[in-house]
């Protein structure tokens, strides 16, 4: 049900994620919802979200133990436009998905969704602070590649190209090493 969930909120957004889809898409009875997700329709949004950024921070983490910031930002990019083409460029970032759409009925994502940006720009700050790049310059380049690659896949599935992926890690590689 939480995968079904991540690939309905990466396609729809999360006014897209009913508990009638998330059956439809899963297969799962009616009855394990409120089992497993005893808050219904938030809960398993909520935690579909926490699972998809523990993933991608997994990503980061693998790329990290390397020790190379550029093997970071070339694994995102890959898994990202993987991603992309795999879904037809359907299929964005849940997280940005549910940054922006209507939070008003699940009050609690805002806070999930800083939290989960917070992590995976710390993770890329310890690593590129560790790479020998003085602090304040790292803070500021994990904002950036957080942000042009989100922003980049965005852009993608609005030109169904991964042409925006390749341009901003042409120009941003150069400074990560």
């Amino acid at each position: 049900m939480l995968d079904s969930a991540i690939a309905l909120l990466r396609e729809r957004g999360a006014s897209g994620v009913s508990i009638d889809a998330v059956l439809a898409h899963s297969g799962a009875p009616r009855g394990s919802v409120y089992h497993h997700f005893p808050g219904g329709r938030n809960e398993l949004i909520t935690s579909a979200v926490g699972q998809a950024g523990e993933f991608i921070g997994g990503l980061i983490d693998q790329a990290v133990a390397d020790g190379d910031p550029r093997a970071v930002l070339d694994g995102f990019v890959a898994f990202w436009k993987r991603s992309l083409v795999d879904s037809d460029y359907r299929a964005g970032c849940p997280i940005v998905a549910l940054a922006v759409d209507n939070r008003e009925d699940l009050p609690e994502a805002a806070e999930l969704v800083r939290e989960i940006f917070a992590r995976w720009h710390e993770k890329l700050r310890d690593l590129l602070v560790g790479g020998g790049i003085p602090a304040d310059r790292a803070q500021r380049l994990a904002t950036l590649a957080v942000a042009a690659i989100e922003g980049a896949v965005i852009l993608c599935r609005a030109e169904r190209s991964s042409v925006p992926l390749d341009d901003v890690v042409t120009e941003i590689a150069p400074l990560f090493g």
